[in-house]
């Protein structure tokens, strides 16, 4: 299947200056843009790529959304399709975000990379792109936080021999060569990674890390219901048990493949599935484990326990109408913790331990001792410049399509009111010039 661009030319000409520049034409971008489109404020989306690449070109041939379609709301674009309880195959997820982006006709341009972003001495930002210099008044960095692919030094003792590619990668079982396959992570993607490889019938070893699992459905409906109803979805990061550290964290592993169901790792294990602790390294021919792999399956099953507890809860105080359900009884337990593995036995390797980020270009001091940008729900300390799309930004939702529509919507409020005070971003010559060196000092 073949989807067309319906992005601008990438041939039209940067502007010298707009009052707001939107860096990232994903579905954060679009959602900022339609917000800024609807105030008649004028502004560009500078797309390195294309818009819905990464949905395209960064996810295998069998991924789909592990969330139901009905939370798909970007602003003005609710899920238009016939199954909102089932769950977009990735090329209906292009078609989504590329017919959103038709719908209204965004100023992006595509194949524009941003790769310095500064403070100008006359207020405002300067965006360095590979089409030229552009002025801003305002900015929204609206790229996400998985910028490049984790693979451990390590990786570089393994033979040629080993295939090695990241989750971002991998595409199907039929582009490995032949032979057993280790993954390594058992975050979203490398539990679905797995399966995809063991529902081919390929020989897989897994190495379990200390990512949550949850069900798919409990008590007749889907948790992702039950929590929506519960208001998790928007809970703010503030009030979570974990504060801001909830950024950082794992998300439960689970998928809406054929029509959606639990990814039980012990049930692949009974299958034929070689299941591992964390990798810890590849020392003399041998991956090594940590002898974990007990402590991360029964804390996977906790956290679906602790999930399960708060929805009987729910049902209880709400007399909602629900079927009783048994708890999960787990069907299979490691007698040993393998703590090892010879590397000739590995034809390739999928590394789906993440990502990190990469702010690098960002040379305005907004960042914290780690690098996150540091902001109050989207709005940092440096005057008209924003971040939207980032995990727990402002809540649960706020990193998926059913959260980005009212945190974009906030930030345009803010964009709207310093537009509106009159001058270009509020930010003072002199305060320019003073974040300008702050920003050269971290360079």
């Amino acid at each position: 299947m073949t989807l067309p661009s319906t992005a601008p030319s990438r041939s039209r000409a940067l502007p010298a200056r707009v009052p707001v520049a939107v860096v990232g034409g994903g579905q954060a971008g679009l959602s900022i843009s339609w917000h800024l489109v609807q105030r008649g404020i004028e502004h560009v989306v500078l797309e390195r790529h294309t818009i819905a690449h990464e949905w395209q070109h960064a996810r295998w041939d069998s991924f789909c959304l592990v969330t139901p379609n009905w939370q798909c709301r970007l602003p003005g674009w609710p899920y238009r399709g016939e199954d909102p309880d089932g769950f977009m195959l990735k090329d209906e997820v292009v078609e989504y975000v590329r017919d959103y982006a038709a719908s209204f006709r965004p100023p992006v341009h595509e194949g524009v990379a941003v790769t310095k972003l500064t403070p100008s001495t006359d207020g405002g930002y300067t965006l360095t792109t590979s089409a030229g210099q552009i002025a801003a008044d305002q900015v929204v960095l609206a790229v996400g936080g998985y910028h490049l692919p984790v693979v451990p030094p390590y990786a570089t003792a393994l033979p040629d021999t080993v295939v090695q590619v990241h989750s971002q990668q991998y595409r199907s079982p039929g582009r490995l060569p032949a032979g057993d396959v280790l993954v390594v992570g058992t975050g979203q993607s490398g539990a679905q990674i797995a399966e995809d490889l063991h529902l081919a019938g390929r020989r897989v070893h897994l190495a379990v890390g200390s990512a949550p699992r949850i069900a798919r459905r409990y008590r007749g409906r889907d948790m992702v219901d039950w929590l929506h109803d519960m208001g998790h979805y928007d809970m703010p990061v503030e009030q979570h048990r974990d504060g801001e550290a909830a950024r950082m964290g794992t998300n439960h592993y689970v998928t809406g493949r054929d029509g959606g169901r639990d990814i039980d790792l012990r049930r692949f294990a009974l299958e034929g599935m070689q299941l591992y602790g964390p990798l810890t390294g590849v020392r003399g021919g041998r991956f090594t484990f940590a002898p974990e792999l007990t402590a991360n399956l029964d804390r996977a099953d906790r956290v679906d326990d602790n999930a399960k507890d708060l929805v009987d809860a729910h049902i209880e105080r709400t007399g909602a109408d629900a079927p009783a359900e048994p708890r999960y009884t787990p069907v299979w337990a490691p007698q040993t913790e393998p703590e090892s593995l010879d590397v000739d036995r590995i034809a390739a390797v999928v590394w789906a331990i993440g990502f990190r980020a990469d702010w690098s270009w960002v040379k305005v001091p907004v960042f914290d001792g780690a690098g996150y940008p540091t902001h109050a729900r989207g709005v940092t300390a440096a005057p008209g410049m924003y971040v939207l799309g980032l995990p727990w930004l402002h809540t649960w939702g706020s990193g998926r399509f059913a959260g980005i529509a009212r945190d974009a919507e906030f930030l345009a409020d803010r964009i709207t009111e310093l537009t509106s005070a009159g001058a270009p971003t509020g930010l003072s010559r002199t305060l320019a010039v003073a974040a300008a060196s702050s920003a050269a000092r971290i360079a």
